[in-house]
C-alpha cells in the first residue's frame, strides 16, 4: 500500500473508472491520476471521489492551465500532475491545498518548479534520460524534494531507478490501458508494488 506509485489511467471512461480504481486499490495502489485527454475526465474524477477510497489520493494528469486545476478541484480531485513546468499551474494547485507534481527534465525546469513551490517533481519522459540523469539531478536538488520517474519505466527498471534516488513512480500503459481486463490490471499493479518493495 503506497502513494509512491501513481496509476495513470489514460483513456479510462466514467463508466469503467470505479471498477478499475477499486481493483488498483485492492492491489495496494493509493494514488490515481486521470489524464485530461481521457473521455470526460472530470466526471471520472468525481466518480472516483464518490467511491470514498480511504487514504487514496485522486486527481488529474496532463494539466496544462489554471482553469483545469480549478475544474479538478471542483470535481473532488486533490492531485494535479503536469507533463511540463508551468509556475501558474503549480501556484494555483498549491493555493487550493492540492498535491502538485509538475513535469521536469532539466535542472533549470526543476528549480523553476521548486521556486513556484513544488516539492514533488515528475521526471518526464524518464525513458529519454535514464537513472544516471536522475542521480545527477538529485545531487543538486534540495533534500526534501521528491522525484518520480514517469514514462517508459517498467517493473524490471525499478531497482536501477531506486538506486539512483527515485522516490516513487508513475505508471501508464504498464498498469492500465483501455482493453486490459481487471485481472490484468490487478496482476500488473501487484507486480509493480512488489517490485518497488523488493528494490527498497
Amino acid at each position: 500500500m503506497t502513494r509512491t506509485l501513481v496509476a495513470i489511467l489514460r483513456g479510462v471512461t466514467p463508466a469503467s473508472v470505479a471498477q478499475v480504481a477499486t481493483t488498483l486499490y485492492q492491489a495496494g495502489i493509493r494514488c490515481i491520476e486521470v489524464p485530461l485527454n481521457s473521455p470526460d475526465p472530470f466526471t471520472s474524477i468525481a466518480n472516483l471521489k464518490a467511491l470514498g477510497l480511504r487514504d487514496c489520493l485522486i486527481g488529474a494528469g496532463t494539466v496544462l492551465n489554471v482553469g483545469d486545476v480549478e475544474r479538478c478541484f471542483a470535481s473532488g480531485g486533490r492531485l494535479v500532475v503536469a507533463p511540463n513546468c508551468n509556475p501558474e499551474v503549480i501556484r494555483q494547485a498549491l493555493k487550493l491545498g492540492m498535491s502538485m507534481m509538475p513535469g521536469v527534465a532539466t535542472a533549470t525546469e526543476a528549480f523553476q518548479a521548486i521556486d513556484a513551490g513544488a516539492q514533488e517533481l515528475k521526471l518526464f519522459p524518464a525513458v529519454s534520460y535514464g537513472p544516471a540523469h536522475l542521480r545527477a539531478l538529485k545531487s543538486v536538488l534540495p533534500q526534501q524534494v521528491r522525484v518520480y520517474p514517469v514514462g517508459g519505466v517498467g517493473a524490471a527498471d525499478i531497482p536501477g531507478w531506486v538506486a539512483a534516488g527515485a522516490d516513487g513512480f508513475g505508471f501508464g500503459s504498464e498498469i492500465y490501458k483501455p482493453g486490459y481486463t481487471l485481472a490484468d490490471i490487478e496482476a500488473r499493479a501487484r507486480n509493480l508494488v512488489q517490485a518497488l518493495a523488493n528494490a527498497r
